[in-house]
Parts: C-alpha cells; sequence; structure tokens
C-alpha cells in the first residue's frame, strides 16, 4: 500500500472514532454538548480581613541575662586590678564640698505593680519589661455567632483605598481617636495567615498613649493585654506557634 493510501486510511479510521464518541455533528466540529464540557466554571471572589496587633512597647529596661551580668562584674574587676592610680589628695577632692551641696538621693519606682500581683490583664500597668498585645473576645471572621473567640481587632475588606486603610477601620468601633492613641509600622501586613475560605492579614501598630481607654467593649465580651509568652493561653497551638513567631 502507498503512502499516501495509508494516510488516507488512517484519517478514515480518525474520522470513525471522533464521530462514535459524539465530537463530530456531521462535519460542523465539535458539537455544543462538547463546548459546554470546556466551558470553566465561574470563580467566587476569595475574601480578605485585615487584623491589628496593637503593642504597647516596654516601659523599663528587662533584667539584665544572668551571662551579661557575669561578663559586667568581670569587666569591673579586670579594670580595677589594671586602672590608673591618683593620688589621695585628688580622690579625697570630694570632701572639700559646702554644706549646701548635698547628693538627692532618689528611690526608683518598683516595677511589680498591683496588677501583676492580681494577675489584672485588663490593665497597661503590668509587665513594664515586655511588649504586650491588644486582644478581643468575640465572633471573628469565619465563625458562628454562637463560638467567640480570642482574636486580634479585624475588619473585613470591603474595598477600602487599601489593606491598611481597612485595618485603621477596624480600630474606630473600640478606639476613640486611631491617630493620636496608635501608630501604624509602614504600610504592608507584618503577617500572613491563609485559612479555609479566606485570607488574614496582619497589620503592625504601636500605642502612643499610657491608656488607652476603649469605646465600645460591648462590640466583644472582654479584651486583654498580653505578652509574647501568654498567647497561647488564648489561641490554639497552631495558630499561637504562628504568632508568636511573628511577634518577634
Amino acid at each position: 500500500m502507498g503512502v499516501g493510501k495509508q494516510m488516507s486510511h488512517l484519517g478514515f479510521s480518525l474520522w470513525r472514532r471522533l464521530a462514535a464518541g459524539g465530537l463530530l455533528q456531521y462535519g460542523k466540529g465539535i458539537s455544543k454538548g462538547a463546548t459546554r464540557g470546556l466551558s470553566s466554571p465561574a470563580v467566587e471572589e476569595e475574601k480578605i480581613v485585615a487584623a491589628v496587633v496593637v503593642e504597647r512597647l516596654p516601659v523599663v529596661l528587662p533584667p539584665v541575662p544572668p551571662a551579661v551580668s557575669a561578663f559586667k562584674s568581670f569587666s569591673f574587676e579586670w579594670q580595677q586590678q589594671y586602672r590608673r592610680h591618683y593620688p589621695q589628695e585628688f580622690l579625697d577632692a570630694s570632701s572639700n564640698r559646702g554644706e549646701d551641696d548635698e547628693i538627692g538621693v532618689y528611690e526608683p519606682a518598683p516595677t511589680v505593680t498591683e496588677a501583676d500581683q492580681t494577675n489584672d490583664r485588663r490593665s497597661l500597668q503590668r509587665a513594664y519589661e515586655k511588649r504586650l498585645y491588644l486582644i478581643v473576645r468575640g465572633v471573628p471572621f469565619g465563625k458562628k455567632r454562637g463560638e467567640p473567640a480570642w482574636h486580634f481587632p479585624e475588619k473585613e475588606y470591603a474595598k477600602e483605598p487599601s489593606l491598611r486603610q481597612c485595618a485603621e477601620l477596624a480600630l474606630g468601633p473600640i478606639v476613640e481617636d486611631v491617630p493620636k492613641s496608635v501608630y501604624f509600622v509602614g504600610n504592608a501586613p507584618c503577617g500572613y495567615l491563609p485559612l479555609e475560605s479566606f485570607k488574614r492579614f496582619f497589620f503592625k501598630s504601636q500605642l502612643l498613649v499610657n491608656e488607652l481607654p476603649l469605646d465600645d467593649v460591648r462590640k466583644y465580651k472582654d479584651y486583654a493585654w498580653v505578652s509574647k509568652d501568654e498567647i497561647p493561653d488564648y489561641f490554639q497551638p497552631a495558630e499561637a506557634e504562628y504568632l508568636k513567631k511573628m511577634l518577634q
């Protein structure tokens, strides 16, 4: 059989297979049923939520680690051993001060407050050496009304000009004057948590005032100022682990 006849035979066999499968309709190409099968379904728009991480910076310096304290003690002893020696008259010059030249004695304020002793986590007057973060107890996005949980203040994105502005609006119902009370650190999110039906973006902000009176706490069942180490007390293990890494 010649090459031309073989090609004709193959073409006829292919036509018979397409006709048997219903993909040809009297020479008009792909049938309407096949066209419907190739069409892509409409994609539902994914929802986005902007959450706010309000941070209170440490008020006092944290305790010095033991290794640093030991090194400072060693450095002082080393300097005392090889320090320059001065005449005794020079060292006793301080005794020539007048009677009115008294040095004031200052007592530092205690770093452990009443809120620390009572474990009042609603108060900002606690854990002065740590960073504290505002969390609220209510119904977060994606949960049913009867399922309150602890979460950061949040709002669903509703076509605001930017996600950061959406995050600022999340504080609107509970903070009286957001621009004077809270400073947003940049425009980009500091964290991202994809969930089943939506995505949650976290925006970092810092507290500018010593006290933050919450305007309308009725929107939430409770609120608290917690440190990073206290996060596992309020969130599920997997979410708490991610949040602790994000807050480093």
